[in-house]
């Protein structure tokens, strides 16, 4: 069992409420006084995952499980699924519409940073059925 876990739904289409989940949890790591830079890597890892449910899936659901060693992060959604998974974790893919694009979403580094700023990452995904991504960040590297 863990010492702390947290869920989130996180609402489709909204980018107003998008990174209240990573936000939450980066205010309740601060308060248990986790490592700083686990802190930030958990933060950014977590809000990419959230702008993508919003931009691809509809939203969907966070579960984050907090240990004194690591965060576990579970990002599940119910929206399309990834076609090209090798594709996606490209660099500047992007498969976001012009509209969001052209609110400074949709760049295509959601999935590159989410592995960047994780230690672990794994994506289960089906198209017409939604994609699962868990990431680890262990305290200390």
């Amino acid at each position: 069992m863990s010492m702390l876990e947290l869920k989130y739904i996180v609402p489709g289409d909204d980018f107003t409420r998008a990174g209240e989940a990573s936000g939450d949890v980066k205010h309740k790591l601060k308060k248990i006084g986790y490592n700083p830079d686990a802190i930030r890597r958990v933060s950014i890892a977590m809000y990419e995952g959230e702008i993508n449910m919003v931009i691809h899936a509809g939203g969907g659901e966070a579960e984050v499980n907090i240990d004194p060693d690591r965060v576990e992060i579970l990002l599940i959604d119910h929206g399309p699924g990834i076609a090209d998974v090798e594709k996606a974790m490209q660099a500047g893919f992007s498969t976001a519409p012009d509209n969001v694009r052209s609110l400074g979403f949709g760049a295509g580094m959601g999935l590159p940073n989410m592995k960047k700023y994780s230690d672990e990452m794994y994506i289960e995904t089906e198209v017409g059925k939604g994609s699962t991504v868990r990431m680890i960040v262990y305290a200390q590297r």
